[in-house]
């Protein structure tokens, strides 16, 4: 049987988890506010430097060239803000993960510590059910172990694919820069 205490620090576990993963959410919020300020401030100046560079062009090659100039930037800055607020997504992400990984892991500890002081307390006989039980949160535990290895995987694939099409986006805006 559950007992008072046990049921108040539970949910008092459950609160502070609660109020951990809401302090990573805003951690999260802040460093894409930040990092949306300080693209913001870079563009500014960018755009004010590019104007004057415009202002200052003679001929219509000299302003191909510009163009062209600007556009191999242009496009590592883009990949990189894309890799910095993907990185923001994923640390926050891999944080929910964790947490919710161990609060699996204890409830299904404690859930098995219930299905055990159970066990010893039930009346002769009940040796099956017991096993029954036992049996399917172990194949509840597997379960959620593959769910938990899938996501990681396609986790994996999804920053591996991001990382191509970074690296391919780059890669693209270099010969169009050199035909100036």
């Amino acid at each position: 049987m559950l007992t008072v205490e046990q049921i108040v620090a539970s949910q008092k576990a459950s609160v502070e988890t609660l109020m951990g993963l809401t302090s990573k959410a805003f951690e999260g919020v802040e460093k894409i506010v930040e990092l949306n300020l300080t693209a913001s401030k870079a563009a500014l100046a960018e755009s004010s430097e590019h104007a004057k560079a415009l202002l200052s062009v003679k001929d219509a090659q000299e302003l191909m060239a510009l163009q062209s100039s600007l556009f191999q930037p242009l496009a590592e800055k883009t990949a990189a803000y894309s890799r910095h607020l993907y990185d923001i997504a994923s640390g926050a992400g891999a944080d929910f993960g964790k947490t919710f990984e161990s609060q699996a892991a204890d409830a299904q500890k404690k859930f098995m510590g219930l299905v055990d002081n159970a066990a010893k307390n039930a009346p002769a006989g009940s040796e099956t059910a017991v096993a029954v039980m036992k049996s399917a949160v172990a194949a509840a535990s597997n379960a959620l172990e593959s769910v938990q290895k899938a996501v990681k995987q396609a986790s994996d694939v999804a920053q591996s694919n991001f990382n191509a099409v970074a690296a391919s986006a780059a890669d693209a805006a270099k010969p169009a820069s050199k035909k100036r």
